[in-house]
């Protein structure tokens, strides 16, 4: 059973930097892509960055972009995600996912088969 949860989320001002973390248990075997997305209360969920499973490969959304950096570590079964010169509008659950199949678009949220049940980032003004 695979299972993936999320952390390091919480209330920073804006400005300041978060660093999320997401860990895997069970089998990652078929695991082809690990991707970060958030929503906001009221909005549809958005993608933010994506990884391949052997790390080489790295996908940013333009929400985010320039000011995220999405890492992977295997031997520990762990996706980062740090987040830099955070704005209010950045305030959302974030959630990891995984894509098991190789085909498909990295940035829809329809080609992630297993979810983790997300962490809260609220960033005040």
């Amino acid at each position: 059973q695979v299972q993936l949860v999320e952390s390091g989320g919480g209330l920073v001002q804006a400005g300041g930097s978060l660093r999320l973390s997401c860990a895997v248990s069970g089998r990652t075997f078929g695991f082809y892509v690990m991707g970060w997305f958030r929503q906001a209360p009221g909005k549809e969920r958005q993608f933010v960055a994506a990884i391949n499973w052997s790390g080489d490969n790295l996908y940013y959304g333009d929400s985010m972009k320039g000011r995220v950096t999405i890492s992977g570590d295997n031997a520990q079964k762990m996706v980062l995600l740090q987040m830099n010169s955070l704005k209010p509008d950045d305030t959302a659950l974030y959630y990891c996912a995984v894509k098991t199949r190789s085909s498909g678009s990295y940035n829809s949220q329809d080609q992630y088969f297993y979810w983790g049940r997300g962490t809260q980032v609220t960033v005040s003004s």
